[in-house]
């Protein structure tokens, strides 16, 4: 069985090394190789690591924060252009409490304080459905923290991070941390470290919790691919 860990892609040797750290850290958690492909920007796409591979079973995980095209429509076509005859592909990776607990994490550590206004940084999206998964996030970690979390955008969707930060500094006049809803560096992750916020978290991709979250989706789809199996 074929374990795959399908990202977004990224031109920043940063960004790219991170996503290959983690897929190796999850490979250690679960002693076995993870293989990483791309849905854009770089290869090896999740096309052409299934039309390699000679296992007869492949299990994917969209290392993706929520639904959105690239995991409805990219990768379902990408698996289907392989010709592969048996891929599993898990849900995407958010909304989870695990990643409002990994988000307080980073806010801790970066050096949030209750008195602080909180602005959760994503991406962006215009598909509906990533829309509402973002949105569930954004309500999750603001009863984590118990106050109100605004969500903003890095590419796609309004407000962007920078508006919201000097809309919210000239309301509530108290410091801005922005927390960052992305897995990797990369360009959004420096947009919203020049916002003009007071403070910035990492983003999401080195926590344990995010190893912890990926490992449990590669069992959990492995179990019930090997028990159908077994039948």
């Amino acid at each position: 069985m074929s374990f795959v860990l399908v990202a977004h892609g990224t031109r920043l040797p940063r960004g790219v090394s991170l996503i290959g750290d983690l897929a190796d850290r999850v490979a250690q958690t679960l002693d076995r190789p993870v293989h990483v492909a791309f849905v854009d920007v770089l290869g090896p796409t999740p096309a052409e690591l299934l039309s390699a591979t000679t296992d007869r079973t492949a299990v994917l995980v969209p290392a993706f924060l929520a639904r959105g095209y690239h995991v409805r429509r990219d990768i379902p076509a990408h698996v289907a252009d392989s010709g592969h005859p048996d891929v599993t592909v898990t849900a995407a990776l958010g909304p989870d409490p695990a990643l409002i607990r990994v988000l307080v994490d980073r806010l801790l550590e970066t050096g949030w304080c209750p008195d602080d206004s909180v602005i959760l940084g994503a991406a962006g999206t215009s598909d509906p459905d990533a829309m509402r998964d973002l949105h569930t996030t954004a309500t999750g970690l603001s009863a984590a923290l118990g106050s109100r979390v605004e969500l903003a955008f890095a590419a796609t969707g309004e407000p962007r991070v920078a508006e919201a930060v000097t809309a919210v500094r000239a309301r509530d006049h108290r410091r801005v941390v922005v927390a960052s809803y992305l897995l990797s560096e990369g360009l959004f992750q420096d947009r919203l470290r020049a916002s003009g916020a007071d403070l910035v978290t990492d983003p999401l991709g080195t926590h344990p919790g995010i190893t912890r979250l990926i490992s449990n989706r590669f069992q959990r789809a492995g179990a019930e691919v090997s028990g159908m199996r077994g039948r």
